[in-house]
């Protein structure tokens, strides 16, 4: 592969010689064309492994907007979201820019609402947890949920909440309407920061 894209990038800069010195050939300007498209891809999807990997390896939005040529760490940051594909189905670099605003505004919008709600929300943590006859794989998710009581953020709790609910029987109906309502009121904070934010 790397052998090709250094034919095409000779290829590319023979062409530009000639075009400069006035001894262009058509022909060669066309395959240059051609061969400078394909290198344009490529870079194009190299640019977002790198600055993923930069910023695994820890390094941060504001080191490297310089090597990025531009002016801020959101910026950035921003031409980060623009390259990436989307997961959602947005068309445009803008629209998952957006999007991935709206889902952190709305991750913002809950953690700040599980910080309020703290206290119950680790108490329904516990009574569910400490159920015994959930099954095996109900069993798993209550050691789970349990396991995420020792996490200083009350958000943590949020998910393997949910995820215990299924595994609650009609002997355990009020804590299952309870983690519902939780579920509820999350999901429509949720909605309501990303409609804030829309608006």
């Amino acid at each position: 592969m790397v052998d090709e894209q250094v034919r095409a990038l000779r290829e590319v800069q023979a062409a530009v010689s000639g075009a400069r010195d006035g001894t262009a050939d058509g022909k060669r300007v066309l395959v240059a064309l051609a061969a400078l498209r394909g290198l344009r891809e490529e870079l194009a999807g190299w640019e977002p492994v790198l600055i993923t990997a930069a910023r695994a390896a820890g390094v941060s939005w504001t080191a490297l907007a310089p090597a990025l040529g531009v002016a801020s760490r959101q910026a950035a940051e921003r031409r980060y979201l623009r390259l990436q594909p989307s997961s959602t189905g947005e068309t445009t670099g803008e629209a998952r820019v957006d999007a991935q605003r709206s889902r952190r505004a709305g991750d913002r919008a809950v953690s700040e609402w599980a910080r309020e709600n703290s206290a119950s929300l680790r108490k329904l943590a516990g009574q569910v947890s400490a159920l015994d006859g959930l099954g095996e794989e109900g069993q798993e998710r209550a050691d789970r949920l349990g396991e995420a009581l020792g996490a200083d953020d009350p958000a943590a709790l949020l998910s393997p909440l949910a995820d215990a609910r299924s595994h609650l029987d009609e002997r355990h109906g009020d804590l299952a309407r309870q983690v519902g309502a939780v579920t509820e009121r999350t999901d429509q904070v949720r909605r309501d920061a990303t409609h804030r934010r829309g608006s």
